[in-house]
């Protein structure tokens, strides 16, 4: 029995049926494609709509000469804003301005549980959007807190860590020993409502100008944060030296001074200091606000 080889005429043929049936499917697989592209593009440029709107309102309730950043989190945007629910928006400003002295303050701020009608986030409404929790922080560069009465008179007003051990007890044992770390409710590391301070600058000492190291507790007591001063030393980051009694005693008064909170903005109740090298932050929450709350002629809520 012979084998030939199979030619065109023996392959199976494709049925036209099926040809039509795969380009329909190709065709519904690219058009659902096309309309997801289409939906994805709307949610975001609505978001996009709305953090405009939210971010040139807090211009205007920051006093900035620029729109902050405003990110709404959470996709899709617009199913929650048919619901006129948001669970997290955050809202960042650099340079607000408070008086004469806080010039260039950097704010930061958490918004959760956030209620805005769509018909008032659209007309641009935002004295009804309400908010359920706002965690934020405010940081006070070094050189606003160089304007602060009696900082004032220091030149070069420069700041830095330090711990409060040392602060308190300098070159010795105890100044060595690491400060115990703050944790949280649930056990985390966090900010306290102390910390170590190093304030560095020129002052005028009998006629001279003396680069002076002053070591200082930032406390944060309600509305206020202090600035204690405990100890003096001459010199630099090199060498120092110890400055006498008497020189102190007439010396420290001009590095104690205090910051009203309830200037800053944001409306919420200090719950924490941190101090970084060149910036002192203050964190603080607050419940049951409006958005009309985070301006800066407010008093904080508490």
């Amino acid at each position: 029995m012979s084998s030939r080889p199979a030619g065109r005429g023996d392959r199976p043929q494709t049925r036209p049926e099926t040809g039509r049936r795969g380009r329909r499917v190709r065709r519904w697989v690219i058009a659902l494609g096309v309309l997801v592209i289409l939906l994805v593009g709307a949610d975001f440029g609505a978001a996009a709509f709305a953090e405009h709107t939210i971010s040139q309102k807090a211009r205007t309730q920051l006093g900035l000469s620029d729109d902050p950043s405003v990110n709404i989190h959470g996709f899709p945007f617009l199913t929650q804003a048919i619901s006129g629910d948001y669970r997290h928006i955050t809202v960042s400003a650099e340079g607000v301005p408070v008086g004469t002295e806080l010039r260039d303050l950097r704010v930061g701020a958490e918004l959760e549980d956030v209620t805005a009608p769509l018909s008032d986030l659209t007309s641009g409404n935002t004295k009804a959007v309400k908010i359920g929790k706002l965690t934020g922080a405010v940081t006070i560069k070094a050189s606003d807190i160089a304007r602060v009465s009696p900082l004032d008179k220091i030149q070069n007003l420069r700041i830095d860590q330090s711990t409060e051990a040392y602060v308190k007890y300098g070159d010795t044992e105890e100044g060595k020993q690491p400060d115990p770390t703050p944790t949280d409710a649930a056990g985390e590391p966090t900010d306290g409502t102390t910390a170590g301070l190093r304030i560095s600058g020129d002052v005028q000492v009998a006629g001279q100008k003396v680069e002076i190291f002053c070591f200082a507790i930032i406390e944060l007591k309600g509305k206020t944060i202090s600035i204690v001063p405990h100890r003096l030393q001459f010199g630099n980051d090199q060498s120092t030296t110890t400055v006498p009694d008497a020189v102190q005693k007439a010396l420290l008064p001009n590095f104690r001074a205090e910051i009203d909170t309830s200037t800053l903005p944001l409306s919420v109740t200090p719950t924490a200091v941190r101090v970084d090298s060149g910036s002192v932050t203050i964190k603080g929450e607050a419940t049951g606000l409006s958005f009309a709350d985070l301006s800066i002629t407010n008093t904080p809520k508490g």
